[in-house]
Parts: structure tokens; C-alpha cells; sequence
């Protein structure tokens, strides 16, 4: 069994690695989560991809959680012939429509003249074409040039003043949903999240048909910050989502805006993945620039459970290398002076956590006092307890033990956990049990006779599902 990683590697699969032998080789080099993209490639490709990562964790004897990314409402320039050239001070037509005609530009989002107002950004190409709305008439947006350029065709069309009158799903969401839903998909990144509506519309889907994925909510638009605590208690993890974020929000404020975010993601113990350009020179290179290994770092301290490779995996030359060096990165802040180790959560105590929040708070102050600590066993059958104690950033790694493989790659993203799937749900604390547990112990996770690990899980039967209510320091014998 490999070591157990702190910060969680995410990395996005493509023409560059979605063969059977580079996801072997991108795992053992320390990924946690793949991801797929479904703004590119069809579902044949997915399910072919999906079932390469299948064959892998069967062979590995661990649970891999896959996301799968709806592609969501991105807006796009439409077709035309050539760039077009344009120059400050220019005004610029745009409208919903197929082609370029009348010298107005095709946009394929029918409520754009509904939803600018003058004063608005029109961001073209990533920002790199910038314009200021002056008027809508007509269904005909009238937009001043503020950066001489070019206008290519089919390029990413961006409105930080808001897209009411767009749907968080198309057509094309719907379809990879249902996939989603139909091949044991784990997690589902939902695009240009904007308020909590449109986690309730999604939400609802996946309750009709029974469904057990979980939603990472993808913040990209300034209204999402709006309405990020209840983005946030809507959603089951949250990505800093860097793309459209980084070109919608003002680039001075995004350092703020990503500690912002993941301090109020931690609070409520849930996941939080930061994503984008994190090592994007290693498409090209194979070792990244000082400035990434730093951001890499720096989100790490901030509390990212997880840091994501998109193209540097993806598309790149060097995507196994590219997961190296961030574990690298990882393992050496998680072990640095910067990093909080064993302090007490700070989820909100109600009458009902009541029990496993103490335990929690038992764990980490217990881990400061037992040097010989090699581990937290987390007994469980929904990974309540193990977000918890996740929460305290414990100095050790927890093994969550739990019989269903789907709890356990849900808690695979979580800070410091690995999960062992077991067959058998009805552990108790016996001789025979223990005697088991600790060849396991020796022979799986490296420990030795003399070392203690803390078990938590709930009496009688650990795994019951019930609330966690016991708490043992065990020495391995």
C-alpha cells in the first residue's frame, strides 16, 4: 500500500494519458482523483477511460474516485471566415445569431441583449479582448473596444456583470449526466455555479433517479461570490476554479478571493480543490517555473484538501513527471512549520455532532501527547467521523476503514485520509479482531510492534452506521 498523501492530487485525463498504462503510472505516481473533461471527447472515450481506471484500482486494491466536469453554459463567439481586427475606440456589434453578417459579430447565447447593461465587461479570448458595453437595442449589444486585437472564431465569450437568462445545464450536461449517473461516476464539478438554484435544479435530478453523486460546485463567477455560503452548504466539495474566475474577477483580488474561499470551505468540513494553472509551463517543460511551485505551495497552506493538473496532464509531454513534482511539493509543506497539525475543529457543535465532535477534539489532543502514534483507524460506514477528524489536520494519516466503495472514494479527497475498503461491516473490539488488526497493521501499513494507532467507530458494531461513540488507543503487539 502506498504512503498516504496529506494534500490529494487531482489530475485531468486526455489524449496525453487516458491509456490503461499512463493511469497506472500517473496512480503509482501519486494521484488520488481523476478527472474527466466533458467539454472534450465523447462518451465512448469517457466510458473506455472509465473502465481503464476500474481495471487499475482492482489491480492496486484501492477505491479511486473519478469527477466527471459538465462542460456548463460557456458562452462562444460564433464562426466566421477570418479574425477579425479591431482597435480602441471602435464600437463592435454583437447579437445571438449563426454567422458573421452586417458586420455584427454571432454570439451562440440568445440572452445576451437581455442580460448587459452599459458600464458592462465583455471579456473575449480569455480577457485577452476587452470591451464596455454602451447600449442594447434592437437584441444588438453595442460594445466599445478597450484593447486593440483580434477576434478569432469560436473563442470563450465572458460576462462578469451577470447571465441570468442562462440555464446552469445544456443539452449536451443532460446527456453526460445520465452517464454520470449510469457508470459510477463519483463526483460531478458543476460549471459557472452562480447561486444555490442552481445546485436545488441539479440536486433534484439526482434525487428523482436515486442517484448517489456528490456535487463540487466549480466557482467561476463573480456572482458565486455573491452567494458563496450557500453555494457552499448546497455542494458537497468546492474547486477554486482559476480559468474564468482568474478572467471575471480582477487578477489582484484572486489571491484573496482563492483564501477566502477555502476558509470558508474548511469551516463546514467539506473538500475543497484548487485548479489552474498550477504547473501549466510542464505542458511544454519538464520542470515548472519558480512561481508555480509556489502557488502549488501556497494552496496548500491556505487548506486545499486537493490541487489539480488540467492540460499538464491532459495534453502535456510530461504529465506522470508533472504529478511527481507536485507530490513533491506537497509532502515537503505538509511537513514544514507552516502547516496547523492536530487543532481542534471549528465546525459549529450542535446537540447532534454532539458525540463525534468530541471524539474529534479527543483525537487531535491526544495525537500532541502519544509521540509513537502512527494513525488514525476510522471505522465507518458514511465518513462523518473521518471529515472531522480530517478537520484537525491530524498529524498522521487516517485509514477509513468502511465496507461500501463508494464511501470510501468519496473520502479519498479528504485531507490526510485513505480509505480500505473491508468486507466485512461488523468488526468488533475483540481479541480476534485485534490480533487481525494488528497483522494488518504490520504487514499492509508499514508499522511496527510498539506503535499506537486511535481507533474510532461506534459501539457494538463499529460500522453500524450509527454515530460514532468510541474512541481506543491501541499498541500493536
Amino acid at each position: 500500500m502506498r504512503n498516504v498523501a496529506a494534500t490529494k492530487i487531482v489530475s485531468t485525463l486526455g489524449p496525453a494519458s487516458n491509456s490503461e498504462d499512463m493511469i497506472r503510472k500517473l496512480y503509482r505516481a501519486g494521484v488520488t482523483m481523476f478527472r474527466l473533461n466533458s467539454s472534450h471527447g465523447d462518451m465512448e472515450t469517457h466510458k473506455q477511460t472509465l473502465d481503464f481506471i476500474r481495471k487499475v484500482e482492482k489491480e492496486e486494491h484501492t477505491v479511486i474516485p473519478v469527477l466527471l466536469d459538465l462542460q456548463g453554459p460557456k458562452i462562444r463567439v460564433g464562426k466566421f471566415d477570418e479574425p477579425i481586427a479591431i482597435k480602441a475606440g471602435e464600437v463592435l456589434k454583437f447579437r445571438h445569431q449563426d454567422k458573421y453578417e452586417n458586420d455584427i459579430i454571432p454570439v451562440d447565447y440568445e440572452g445576451i441583449a437581455n442580460d448587459v447593461k452599459p458600464g458592462d465587461k465583455i471579456l473575449i479570448d480569455d480577457g485577452k479582448v476587452q470591451l464596455t458595453v454602451e447600449k442594447s437595442e434592437d437584441n444588438i449589444v453595442y460594445a466599445k473596444v478597450l484593447t486593440t486585437g483580434v477576434i478569432k472564431p469560436r473563442k470563450g465569450l465572458n460576462l462578469p456583470g451577470g447571465t441570468a437568462s442562462l440555464n446552469i445545464l445544456t443539452e449536451r450536461d443532460k446527456m453526460f449526466l445520465e452517464f454520470a449517473m449510469n457508470n459510477d461516476i463519483d463526483y460531478l464539478g458543476l460549471s459557472f455555479v452562480r447561486c444555490k438554484e442552481d445546485l436545488q435544479s441539479l440536486r433534484a435530478i439526482l434525487d428523482k433517479n436515486n442517484s448517489r453523486l456528490r456535487i463540487i460546485s466549480k466557482i467561476e463567477k463573480p456572482q458565486a461570490l455573491e452567494n458563496i455560503d450557500d453555494i457552499i452548504e448546497y455542494s458537497d466539495g468546492i474547486m477554486v476554479a482559476r480559468g474564468d474566475l482568474g478572467i471575471e474577477t480582477p487578477i489582484q483580488q484572486l489571491p484573496i478571493v482563492q483564501k477566502t474561499i477555502i476558509r470558508k470551505t474548511n469551516a463546514v468540513r467539506k473538500p475543497v480543490i484548487v485548479a489552474t494553472q498550477m504547473l501549466e509551463s510542464m505542458i511544454e517543460n519538464p520542470m515548472p517555473t519558480r512561481a508555480e511551485a509556489s502557488d502549488v505551495a501556497n494552496a496548500i497552506i491556505d487548506g486545499a484538501d486537493a490541487v489539480m493538473l488540467s492540460g499538464e496532464t491532459a495534453a502535456g509531454k510530461y504529465p506522470v513527471e508533472a504529478v511527481s513534482i507536485m507530490k513533491k511539493i506537497a509532502e515537503d509543506i505538509n511537513n514544514s512549520q507552516f502547516m496547523r497539525k492536530n487543532e481542534f475543529p471549528s465546525t459549529i457543535r450542535t446537540e447532534e455532532n454532539a458525540i463525534p465532535m468530541s471524539i474529534a477534539v479527543s483525537v487531535a489532543d491526544t495525537l500532541k501527547n502519544l509521540p509513537k502514534a502512527k494513525g488514525v483507524i476510522a471505522l465507518t460506514a458514511t465518513g462523518y467521523t473521518t471529515a472531522l477528524i480530517s478537520e484537525c489536520r491530524p498529524s498522521v494519516p487516517i485509514y477509513s476503514f468502511c465496507e461500501d466503495a463508494k464511501v470510501g472514494r468519496f473520502m479519498q479527497l479528504f485531507n490526510s485520509v485513505s480509505s480500505i475498503k473491508v468486507d466485512d461491516k461488523n468488526i468488533e473490539i475483540d481479541k480476534s479482531s485485534l490480533i487481525e488488526l494488528n497483522e494488518f497493521l504490520k504487514k499492509e501499513l508499514g508499522m511496527e510492534t510498539g506503535d499506537c494507532v486511535i481507533i474510532t467507530g461506534s459501539v457494538p458494531h463499529l460500522m453500524s452506521g450509527q454515530s460514532t461513540n468510541f474512541m481506543k488507543i491501541h499498541k500493536i503487539s
